[in-house]
């Protein structure tokens, strides 16, 4: 657990009058303050791309709810994202039926491509690359996504145009 009080005597950060606004909104869709917790964190992190412990503060303050509730939440959940990512989120699957269809040589070639490892972000800033179990696209594997964009089948020879889509 988190000690609160050195969190605060960083730099305190609020919430924008437009994530104040959507959650807001999203709250009268719930009758418990704590259901409300999954969608402000991602609101707040599509304005932002990942959630610091002084927006957890804020996001506390808005729904009226404890740091510790916000943070464990926010730490289960692998798509919200506690440290700065890239613009772009590459997520690669490594289910069983795209292991079978050669994800590992996808995977090869996009570290090889952009310098990085699994978990890791370029150091532009721009990409952020990340194992996911599966992306439910069997039939094309193997798949990546890129943001909102899901590509299947792809291959060694294709990733590297999908990637300068991105850039």
């Amino acid at each position: 657990m988190k000690n609160i009080k050195k969190i605060n005597k960083k730099k305190e950060i609020k919430l924008t009058a437009k994530e104040k606004k959507k959650i807001k909104k999203e709250k009268k869709n719930y009758k418990n303050k704590n259901s409300v917790i999954i969608e402000a964190l991602k609101i707040v992190q599509e304005e932002r791309n990942w959630i610091s412990d002084e927006i957890i503060i804020a996001i506390s303050k808005e729904i009226g709810v404890s740091y510790n509730d916000i943070e464990e939440i926010a730490t289960f959940y692998s798509q919200i994202f506690r440290k700065p990512v890239g613009k772009h989120i590459i997520k690669f699957c490594d289910s069983v039926v795209c292991y079978i269809n050669g994800y590992k040589n996808i995977q090869k070639k996009i570290e090889y491509h952009l310098k990085i490892k699994p978990g890791n972000t370029t150091k532009d800033n721009l990409f952020t690359l990340l194992p996911i179990c599966c992306l439910g696209n069997c039939n094309f594997s193997p798949t990546i996504m890129i943001d909102k964009d899901i590509y299947g089948p792809v291959s060694t020879n294709s990733i590297i145009q999908i990637l300068d889509k991105y850039l």
